[in-house]
């Protein structure tokens, strides 16, 4: 359970914050040859969303979401997309936000700023597993990672939110360098051909990929392994910076 203060966002007016304006994060992380997202859970209720927040008034929109995303996952200097903006007025269900306040003992009235519609920025984001430390926020039991290919439940619209975030990153693959934000620092061809085929959910040929890799003009080959016979160890790449 959470021990954080109840932020001032919980406020019946939202003094300081962009009315009717969310924030929606997607956070994608890759280990064990899976794509994960982080989710939040929430406590006394049944409830799985995607971590969220809200604009102060004095900030840019993409600076609240790196602010988010900080909060979250503990890291800084992340690779962070906007991808789309939600806004239909069908998304808006108030009963979801007035059940988490309500187990966190706070009993909302009818014009609660959290209970009125809300038009949401969708952000994807890349990290590193390894390096995250993923934080509930304080409404939240916890805040963890989940298989992408076998998600429970989502409230809202958030399993939209992240069908819609899936769908661009496969977009982006090639040319956002993707595989450089979610493999360590260095990685096998094969690291690189599992992560493509785990976010594209379809085979690859082997030969073909690493010449369309290899062609990119984005990889450094580096030593090779010192894993099985030298003969069969696979050589170790690493990312150009540009």
């Amino acid at each position: 359970m959470s021990n954080q203060p109840i932020p001032e966002e919980i406020s019946p007016d939202g003094a300081g914050f962009l009315p009717g304006l969310a924030i929606d994060f997607v956070i994608f992380g890759f280990h064990q040859n899976q794509l994960k997202i982080l989710l939040l859970s929430y406590r006394n209720t049944d409830l799985l969303a995607l971590p969220a927040g809200f604009i102060q008034e004095t900030e840019n929109l993409n600076d609240a979401a790196r602010r988010v995303l900080a909060e979250r996952t503990g890291l800084y200097d992340i690779f962070l997309e906007q991808f789309y903006v939600f806004g239909d007025r069908s998304r808006h269900d108030p009963a979801p936000m007035r059940a988490i306040m309500e187990a966190k003992g706070i009993v909302p009235d009818e014009n609660h700023w959290l209970l009125r519609r809300f038009v949401s920025v969708g952000y994807y984001a890349l990290i590193d597993f390894t390096k995250a430390v993923p934080i509930p926020d304080p409404l939240s039991d916890s805040c963890e990672w989940y298989d992408l290919a076998s998600l429970p439940a989502l409230m809202l619209d958030h399993q939209t939110i992240v069908q819609k975030a899936l769908e661009t990153l496969r977009t982006d693959l090639d040319r956002k360098l993707i595989g450089f934000n979610l493999l360590s620092d260095t990685f096998t061809m094969a690291d690189l051909q599992c992560l493509y085929e785990t976010i594209l959910d379809q085979p690859l040929h082997r030969s073909g990929f690493q010449r369309k890799m290899l062609s990119l003009g984005i990889l450094e080959r580096l030593d090779k392994k010192f894993s099985g016979g030298a003969h069969k160890a696979p050589y170790l790449y690493r990312f150009v910076s540009n």
